[in-house]
């Protein structure tokens, strides 16, 4: 076989080669034309080689971020050294359907993306060659990873029977807050409060009973704070809300108003209807305050006071 039949069938199988790679491969121009179009974009663009040689992958894919393609390929012709974008950075060049079964969930191909300085025969760089990789795959395993970590994350400060935030997660951001009135001086106010006669209602109707009462007064709770008000189950049937930006004369109408609530509530379960109240201990902020426990002992001192002077009523904590 002579040296150039030799050639040709080099030829032959390079282009074999490129046709059938397994990642996206285009060869561009200094006006940004298409020079090469491989099967595999082919397959994912709908869009056979014959249609886009030689014409402007702009105005042939008008999608593609003009401004931010062209910054990337500029330097690339500019500095005639590689250039890599990852899915993180942009999700990808040209929206391609997701064809893997495995990850099925996800609506379009993820795609890293390698640039690369082609050398032309004067030695200049006339032509840059691009290669999309789909990184899907990767792209959704990493998301299900942090959605998996964002909820573990949630159930680590999540108190299971109420959904409100748990001891350990409320007492910290307790602690933020106290630090920020340390900081900036503005007032924040703290609840504390429980079921009246919580214990009888779980020797009367049972556990199952009991639960069904925190849950309500949870879901009533939840219901009568602002979205930037902290609430927490404290522990058993006492819970406990950070009010920001509130002194303890607002914090006290919206005690009595949870307070009414709660009043006015019947638990059905089984053939029974529970009625039950709330007390409450309310404390300010204050600069005489050494730290959060502090403040937690203020609100309970007034929690105190409640329960020993009737129960279904909220008092404040005078100092």
């Amino acid at each position: 076989m002579s040296s150039s039949n030799s050639n040709i069938d080099g030829f032959h199988w390079l282009l074999d080669m490129v046709q059938t790679l397994d990642v996206g491969l285009m060869v561009l121009d200094r006006e940004y034309r298409v020079m090469l179009w491989n099967g595999f974009m082919e397959n994912h663009s709908g869009q056979p080689a014959a249609y886009v040689i030689g014409n402007n992958l702009f105005e042939q894919f008008p999608d593609i971020p003009k401004n931010w393609f062209q910054r990337k390929a500029e330097s690339v012709f500019l500095l005639e050294s590689r250039a890599f974008t990852t899915y993180e950075q942009r999700p990808y060049l040209l929206r391609f359907k997701n064809y893997r079964p495995i990850t099925g969930t996800a609506e379009f191909m993820y795609q890293n993306m390698t640039l690369i300085p082609l050398l032309s025969p004067d030695g200049k760089i006339n032509h840059i060659g691009v290669i999309l990789y789909d990184v899907t795959d990767i792209a959704v395993g990493k998301q299900a990873l942090e959605t998996a970590n964002s909820t573990l994350a949630k159930l680590s400060r999540t108190d299971r029977l109420t959904g409100l935030n748990n001891r350990g997660y409320w007492e910290e951001c307790l602690q933020v807050e106290f630090a920020r009135f340390q900081r900036t001086k503005q007032l924040s106010t703290l609840i504390m409060f429980d079921i009246d006669h919580f214990k009888k209602v779980n020797d009367t109707y049972g556990h199952q009973a009991g639960d069904e009462v925190i849950r309500l007064t949870s879901k009533t709770l939840q219901s009568s704070i602002r979205t930037t008000d902290i609430a927490g189950r404290y522990g058993g049937e006492e819970f406990g809300v950070i009010l920001i930006d509130t002194n303890a004369e607002q914090c006290q109408y919206l005690a009595e108003r949870l307070r009414k609530k709660i009043a006015a509530l019947n638990v059905g379960f089984e053939q029974h209807e529970i009625k039950f109240t709330i007390s409450l201990g309310i404390a300010e902020v204050s600069t005489a305050m050494g730290d959060h426990a502090a403040w937690i002992n203020a609100s309970d001192q007034a929690l105190y006071q409640a329960k020993h002077g009737g129960r279904n009523q909220s008092v404040v904590f005078t100092g």
